[in-house]
């Protein structure tokens, strides 16, 4: 069929009438560069990448429909009254007009981004969802230097710092965080909040220097999304533990820069505090009915009932209420946040001056230790007979107490991590630590790499919870043995002969099972004669790893489709990578164990 020329005019089709690129875009929004970036940052608007790229493989495309929702957007017309608004101040600056200058800056318009926030996330959850790269962002920025230069303002990083530390403030109290791991380039911290996992990343308390081949434009472009996003997650999370918001903080402890504690403070004091003033109320009007019953009939009764509301409720000991309301908040909790509560329940620590302060004042709280420092603001001295655990991080100690062990900063995040308390014997001063195993890898995979570390805490555990782990090279299908059963006196000898009688109709019909499945993969007809003979071999004891492999075993891969084929080869070279990578795991380790040895 003869290829008809288009005319120019005529409406487009294809590719070219859903996708524009970078450069047409710009022109019919009719702005700059760094305006349609900032604008695609907050209206997530993201490049696209069609089928055929009808302008060349070097332009950015994005799609129409995009383009024509940032040209409807009212952060257009803001941007363009702020560009004519920095005009008249320029103008009145070059006529020395300084009072008509400053009274435009007083009255140059902000954009607000609350009507964005709501557009992209409807849902709480979807906040959640994407809360990521906004904290992990938030947490940078708290971290950094305020530079004229780089555009970085005092105002900026100050409230980058409080909304991180009311987050931490959250997790903490509430006993959210699940994970913990320390890298080189930081601390990773995994919560799970109204059943959503959100992982961050923390850089070190160390004095941060920009490089100038970052693009800190683009970041301040996405901290301003993420700021708005932040403040109100934190709103919503707090007054759903009927906490105001924002907190308002105890000014000695924030003077003393332990603002993460003064929150922590205030959550703890203040949680339930409505629901305290409710059950207040309710027991004054309570009083207040049963004085009008005394006044109108005397009854003894009255006073019976006002004794046992005096008993259950004390009006005069708000502590009494505020353990009625942890006792209520209690049942709520599910099994993880019990189990992390419940942590460090009867540990008391003390952290010395060079250690990781602030993420240990955030991680030891939410697994619920009591934990102090060194310095004025804290709530108790090193004196204190009982503190359990003083970590450390130098060999030197002026003076050691017997009464408590002296262990590194490691401890603490393995803790968190196996989710028991760990022995103190490799962690203690001037040993080398064991090595800090990432949570976020999940060594019960078929064919992992298991670090011996991990086997030995997987025996803590276990011996924890009184279980029986095999031995290595021994199954657990060898303990439910029925010989070993009776070997061991669990179970009588006809019992034993029963069970014996099960498991072998089950293996039975187990591999006659697998057979039947190679054999239909292989495209082979088989019959129940066929079927019989393979559960006779099973009976006289011959394995499914004796039986001679057919030469035609390729049958089923050629019989599949060509998509199905393609997907089963990644497949098979994805595990080829996996195993290589273990392989070369443990001839490294062999290597270290012959050079130790």
């Amino acid at each position: 069929m003869v290829k008809h020329y288009r005319p120019p005019g005529k409406k487009k089709e294809g590719n070219a009438a859903k996708f524009v690129i970078r450069s047409q875009a710009l022109k019919q929004l009719q702005i700059s560069l760094p305006l349609f970036r900032k604008l695609c940052i907050l209206k997530g608007v993201t490049p696209r990448e069609p089928k055929k790229k009808f302008k060349g493989t070097h332009q950015t495309y994005y799609h129409v429909k995009d383009i024509s929702f940032l040209h409807h957007e009212p952060l257009v017309e803001i941007h363009r009254a702020i560009r004519v608004h920095e005009r008249k101040i320029k103008k009145a600056e070059a006529k020395k007009n300084h009072e008509r200058a400053n009274r435009l800056r007083e009255k140059t318009p902000k954009p607000k981004i609350d009507r964005i926030i709501r557009q992209r996330y409807p849902r709480f959850v979807d906040a959640l969802g994407e809360l990521d790269d906004c904290l992990t962002m938030v947490h940078l920025f708290a971290a950094l230097p305020a530079t004229e230069s780089k555009k970085i303002e005092v105002e900026c990083v100050h409230k980058c710092r409080r909304l991180a530390h009311e987050w931490q403030a959250f997790i903490s109290r509430t006993h959210k965080l699940r994970k913990t791991f320390v890298s080189v380039k930081g601390i990773y911290y995994q919560a799970e909040v109204e059943g959503q996992m959100i992982t961050w990343l923390t850089p070190h308390s160390l004095q941060q220097v920009v490089s100038d081949d970052v693009d800190i434009v683009t970041m301040l472009n996405f901290l301003q999304l993420y700021e708005p996003l932040l403040s109100f997650v934190n709103f919503r999370l707090y007054h759903s533990i009927n906490l105001k918001y924002p907190p308002i903080l105890d000014p000695r402890l924030e003077a003393l820069a332990a603002d993460l504690y003064a929150l922590s403070r205030y959550v703890s004091s203040n949680t339930g505090l409505s629901v305290v003033n409710s059950e207040a109320s309710q027991v004054e009007s309570e009083h207040l009915e049963t004085k009008q019953r005394e006044a109108e009939s005397g009854n003894e009764t009255s006073e019976l009932r006002l004794a046992q509301l005096q008993h259950q409720l004390p009006s005069n000991e708000p502590g009494a209420l505020m353990h009625l309301v942890e006792e209520t908040g209690e049942d709520d909790d599910d099994l993880d946040t019990k189990e992390c509560k419940n942590l460090f329940k009867n540990v008391k620590f003390f952290l010395s001056r060079e250690v990781p302060r602030e993420s240990l004042l955030f991680v030891i709280p939410a697994f619920g230790g009591i934990v102090s420092w060194e310095g004025e603001g804290a709530p108790f001295g090193e004196s204190d007979q009982s503190i359990t655990h003083q970590i450390v991080d130098r060999e030197a100690q002026g003076h050691r107490f017997l009464s408590r062990d002296y262990v590194q900063p490691q401890w603490v995040f393995d803790c968190v991590n196996a989710r028991m308390i760990l022995p103190t014997d490799n962690y203690l001063v001037g040993r080398i630590p064991p090595p800090h195993l990432s949570p976020f890898i999940n060594y019960d995979e078929e064919g992992a790499y298991i670090p011996d570390y991990a086997k030995t805490i997987k025996n803590l555990q276990a011996a924890a919870r009184k279980e029986v782990l095999p031995l290595p090279g021994v199954g657990n299908e060898d303990l439910e043995d029925p010989q070993n059963l009776l070997v061991e006196g669990i179970i009588g000898r006809a019992e034993a002969n029963e069970a014996a009688q099960r498991k072998q109709k089950m293996m039975i019909l187990e591999q006659q099972y697998h057979d039947d499945l190679k054999k239909e993969l292989k495209g082979v007809t088989y019959t129940s004669a066929g079927s019989k003979e393979t559960s006779g071999a099973v009976q006289t004891g011959e394995s499914a790893t004796n039986v001679e492999e057919n030469p035609g075993d390729d049958m089923g891969k050629i019989m599949m489709s060509r998509k199905k084929r393609k997907l089963l080869e990644a497949m098979q070279i994805s595990n080829k990578r996996k195993q290589a990578q273990i392989d070369l795991i443990k001839h490294r380790k062999k290597k270290i164990d012959e050079a130790q040895s």
